[in-house]
């Protein structure tokens, strides 16, 4: 397939990748075999290959997207599983980026652009969430009629833990025994507004394991729900100001390692040389960026010795910003059997949650559907625990699912000598 650009775009760099995208597919629609969109509704134009083509056109023909368009291109969830399955290597998010970015710019000023611009500006300001979360579940437990993506909102938020974590702060926190490692935590905007105990946890088992952490409780959002939200500017912005700040810190004492237990942000942070490309400041990106590694991935690094409990059946969802995103596939099953966990393995295992960053607050019909059936899949394994990567999964899980649904960190935290999860509430397993 071959993309002819305008002229006076030849040379935008977003634009050229998007073209080399499109000239490595070859429409042979295996991709849609995976998409989550596709699988529920069956139509060519909400599956990635459908998607390619009207993207072309409208980059070829440099006209506002056509309003027939945009709602497929909203109902993809970027989760990706595209980009796993597609056999000639077609980098489908440099395509979807472009795409939103082109729309958001259309309809920055109508009721979506604001409300999507409103939701950016509330999740990426954590005391702002966490009032917003108490307001949400106010709302749920008086039952007050909302409007859907209100609903939705509070829906979540009865999930969510608006606490303080004891290291939500800027900390540098000593390690238990020799120093094998220093790395930088990245806390997110919002996990620590809506699940700090997951950051408590993190802290814990990386010390434990010879780790001084550095808490980078200063640092500003990294731009990443912003970016899947197709706002550009204030994407980029947010980034290089994170890698301003992880810079200095570099300055006092060299990171091995910038950590992040969320898989969405350490999927746009290790693409971070990508989207930051052209800007001065940011010249040594890519060297920050090549730092940037999942929690899993320097556990397993670190070697992990499991002291605590045994015995207890554990449904794995991978999340699709670890799985195709990062491509961390392995890792956090391989960690979890060494814990000593019976690791299940769900059917479809490849299909996304729904949960997609803000996907399951505006398209809430969707996301319901999506988020049933994972949690029908995972209930049938006989787990007694869910684990996952990401935040945005844990609490669209736990809105349907009967099961205490968990950070993976949490249970490595806990099967180490760590304190028991907080969701697990009173255990009977493994408390000996």
């Amino acid at each position: 397939m071959h993309l002819t650009l305008p002229e006076v775009r030849r040379t935008e760099p977003f634009l050229l990748a998007a073209k080399a995208a499109i000239g490595a597919c070859v429409h042979c629609g295996f991709c849609n075999a995976t998409c989550p969109t596709y699988t529920l509704l069956g139509d060519e134009r909400d599956g990635p290959r459908g998607r390619i083509y009207a993207i072309k056109e409208m980059l070829e023909s440099a006209a506002k997207p056509a309003p027939d368009l945009v709602p497929h291109l909203d109902r993809c969830l970027s989760c990706l599983s595209c980009r796993t399955t597609c056999p000639s290597g077609v980098d489908y998010a440099r395509l979807i980026d472009v795409a939103r970015t082109e729309v958001a710019e259309r309809r920055r000023w109508t009721r979506a652009g604001l409300l999507r611009r409103s939701l950016a500006a509330l999740m990426t300001r954590p005391h702002l969430l966490r009032l917003a979360v108490i307001a949400g579940r106010l709302a749920d437990q008086f039952r007050l009629p909302l409007p859907r993506v209100l609903l939705a909102a509070a829906n979540i938020a009865r999930q969510a833990n608006p606490a303080r974590g004891a290291t939500d702060g800027q900390l540098v926190l000593a390690p238990e025994g020799v120093r094998r490692a220093r790395v930088a935590l990245l806390l997110g905007c919002v996990q620590r507004a809506v699940a700090p105990e997951i950051n408590d946890a993190t802290v814990s088992l990386l010390r434990r394991l010879g780790c001084e952490v550095v808490v980078m409780g200063r640092a500003t959002c990294c731009g990443s729900l912003d970016h899947h939200l197709g706002h550009e500017v204030r994407a980029r912005r947010l980034a290089g100001q994170l890698v301003e700040t992880l810079r200095k810190a570099q300055q006092v004492a060299p990171f091995d390692h910038v950590v992040s237990n969320l898989s969405g942000c350490g999927a746009h942070l290790k693409d971070l040389a990508f989207h930051l490309q052209g800007i001065d400041a940011t010249d040594d990106v890519g060297a920050i960026a090549s730092r940037i590694r999942d929690v899993t991935e320097v556990v397993d690094a670190l070697g992990f010795a499991s002291t605590g409990p045994r015995g207890v059946r554990v449904a794995y969802h991978a999340a699709c910003s670890l799985q195709h995103g990062q491509r961390v596939r392995e890792t956090p099953e391989r960690l979890l059997a060494a814990a000593g966990y019976e690791v299940m393995k769900p059917k479809e295992e490849h299909l996304c949650c729904g949960s997609a960053g803000t996907y399951n607050i505006l398209q809430s019909d969707l996301g319901e559907r999506l988020g049933a059936r994972k949690a029908d899949n995972l209930r049938r394994t006989g787990a007694e625990i869910v684990a996952t990567g990401n935040v945005g999964c844990i609490l669209q899980l736990r809105t349907r699912l009967d099961l205490p649904v968990v950070h993976t960190v949490e249970l490595l935290d806990w099967a180490s000598g760590g304190a028991r999860p907080l969701a697990l509430g009173p255990w009977h397993m493994g408390d000996a």
